[in-house]
């Protein structure tokens, strides 16, 4: 151990016991079905064992945001590994790709092993869920570029699709119905203005309790992002026919559905069919925010979207609801329109 870096900031026994750390946890959560490259200078996949004819790589990268700030206020740093795995595996299943390997990148000012544990547990459980392996990260620590105390975290997924079989929103047509799978809460984004309504405008402690929900506030802000890779892999395992979807992350639905409906065409969505958690009701009443902007924010209920045909909408939606915990609504449906990708009635 080199005494003039530990004096630096950099403690290499921490990071080497970090390293030990993953490769145990890793080993018991995944057992041998999952690989894995921890510790080596590169992660290699192979694909042979999986059934694709003309494979298609998938990529995609993502963070957590200002909801770190939260787990790191709150000393609680269990669950914000997933919210890291599903903001990157829910963008590439509106392809239609299965997730493969995860990577992460998590950067500290100084290493806690506990905290980098749970952080780890996190994503190794968010990996489970979406049926992938952790294939490697790296964990910086960099005093100098950090709060004392806080740290960053970056993901990175890649999945594969038959070239045969991607999801291609140019399908969408006319009457397609838009069927919502129920959001487990906020997920992963807005949390700037979330800390400014509850935190910065209002003094309200973590362990504030209010009447219409079913857990302290803190715990209700840090419920982590559902993940969705299961259901929709049943749905295309199952040969359902699925014209587009689309994850409902930063820009809520106003800004994500109309990034998969095709030129001329509208999505027109009833908000009186979607199941509003009721932290979003509370926000809006504290904030006093008008409906577009919540609209415009948060998903409000509506964690990911399924659009299909007429003939196949009521067989997808009972599909869904039979399937584990999952609730899905049918919230609208696609109509002509030059002017505007996305019409929201609200009630």
């Amino acid at each position: 151990m080199s005494e003039s870096y530990k004096k630096s900031g950099v403690d290499l026994n921490k990071g080497y016991e970090v390293v030990d750390n993953i490769k145990k946890i890793v080993s018991e959560k995944f057992g041998g079905k999952y690989k894995n490259n921890i510790g080596n200078f590169g992660c290699a996949f192979d694909l042979s064992p999986y059934d694709f004819k003309k494979p298609v790589l998938v990529s995609g990268t993502d963070g957590v945001g200002t909801k770190l700030l939260l787990a790191i206020e709150s000393d609680n740093h269990k669950t914000i590994g997933i919210d890291l795995v599903a903001m990157c595996v829910n963008d590439i299943l509106t392809l239609g790709a299965k997730p493969l390997y995860f990577l992460d990148y998590i950067a500290v000012d100084k290493i806690n092993v506990e905290i980098v544990t749970d952080i780890i547990s996190g994503i190794v459980e968010g990996c489970l869920q979406s049926d992938c392996s952790l294939l490697g990260g790296e964990t910086a620590e960099m005093r100098d570029m950090y709060i004392k105390g806080h740290y960053d975290l970056a993901g990175f997924i890649t999945g594969a699709v038959d070239k045969d079989s991607i999801i291609d929103f140019n399908n969408v047509k006319k009457d397609d119905q838009i069927i919502s799978i129920k959001s487990s809460g906020i997920h992963s984004n807005g949390y700037s203005l979330v800390r400014k309504i509850f935190f910065k405008d209002n003094n309200y402690d973590f362990k504030h309790k209010f009447e219409e929900l079913d857990c302290d506030l803190i715990t209700e802000l840090l419920k982590p992002t559902k993940i969705y890779a299961d259901i929709v892999n049943e749905l295309i395992t199952n040969k359902f026919y699925i014209s587009g979807m689309a994850n409902i992350t930063g820009g809520g639905l106003i800004e994500n559905i109309p990034r998969v409906i095709p030129t001329g065409l509208c999505a027109e969505i009833y908000q009186k069919n979607i199941s509003t958690p009721k932290i979003f009701d509370i926000m809006q009443s504290i904030g006093n925010i008008n409906q577009e902007e919540m609209y415009n924010v948060f998903n409000m209920g509506v964690g990911f979207v399924i659009i299909t045909n007429k003939e196949n909408s009521e067989s997808i939606l009972n599909f869904i609801n039979g399937y584990k915990d999952y609730e899905a609504s049918i919230i609208g449906q696609i109509i002509e329109h030059n002017d505007k990708k996305i019409n929201i009635i609200y009630e």
